[in-house]
């Protein structure tokens, strides 16, 4: 419970509360504690990711997720303690104008390829990838978060919900939404990662996609805009992202 933890430092606001830097009390080892507002998930409807959210770190643990270690609650607030990333998010670096050696991008891919090929193992579709959802540790290595929208999906099943970030979704998730197709699966977080190398490498995104964008001019984006890769690029990782 809370009273195992000693608090330090705030050290960001989450969607639903702070995010705080804890110590435990007995091993003395350091964590992250997010606190989420009963209230406010109730008010934004959220309470159902957040228990799937839940349900889902409970089963898995990778060298490249934000695992999480402890979860309880008290009459306000639930309270999840994870891995203690002080390295900052992809996106964070990308805003400050980071420009990222090829050799460093190289390797996020594959650790987070490790953890993806981890999470296809358990079923797990994250449906989020995105510089904002990729921490870096203090060595600089790239460890996966949020796994607020995340599914399971047994074999053979297909999931038809709209859900990610829009310039971070797979086609067939829009196509599915169009034309009530058949579904998508594990794949789709390759094309999100995919999308998440080439605007970390790059500064930008291979399509010029808005949350404001309708669905059925992406679909149609798709179609028509040809990708344009760096010329100074392996012509190994071009090859890759282009798959």
């Amino acid at each position: 419970n809370f009273d195992h933890f000693q608090i330090l430092r705030a050290i960001g606001k989450g969607s639903f509360g702070k995010v705080c830097i804890v110590q435990k009390r007995d091993t003395e080892k350091m964590y992250a504690m997010k606190y989420m507002n009963k209230q406010q998930c109730i008010e934004r409807d959220e309470v159902r990711n957040v228990f799937r959210e839940l349900e889902i770190l409970q089963d898995i643990e990778h060298v490249f997720l934000v695992n999480l270690w402890y979860s309880f609650q008290d009459e306000e607030d639930m309270f999840m303690v994870v891995d203690l990333l002080l390295g900052g998010d992809l996106r964070y670096h990308l805003q400050q104008n980071v420009q990222f050696t090829e050799e460093a991008v190289k390797l996020y891919l594959c650790e987070m390829t490790l953890a993806l090929d981890y999470l296809q193992s358990q079923h797990i579709i994250h449906r989020d990838i995105k510089p904002d959802n990729i921490l870096l540790d203090e060595q600089g290595h790239a460890h996966l978060t949020d796994f607020n929208i995340a599914t399971i999906i047994k074999d053979g099943e297909r999931a038809t919900a709209l859900a990610g970030t829009k310039p971070y979704m797979a086609p067939e998730i829009f196509q599915s939404f169009v034309s009530g197709g058949t579904g998508y699966a594990l794949e789709v977080d390759w094309w999100s990662l995919g999308v998440t190398i080439f605007e970390v490498l790059r500064g930008w995104r291979p399509y010029d996609i808005h949350a404001s964008n309708s669905v059925e001019s992406l679909m149609q984006l798709f179609s028509t805009v040809s990708v344009q890769y760096c010329n100074s690029w392996h012509k190994d990782l071009i090859s890759l992202l282009r798959k």
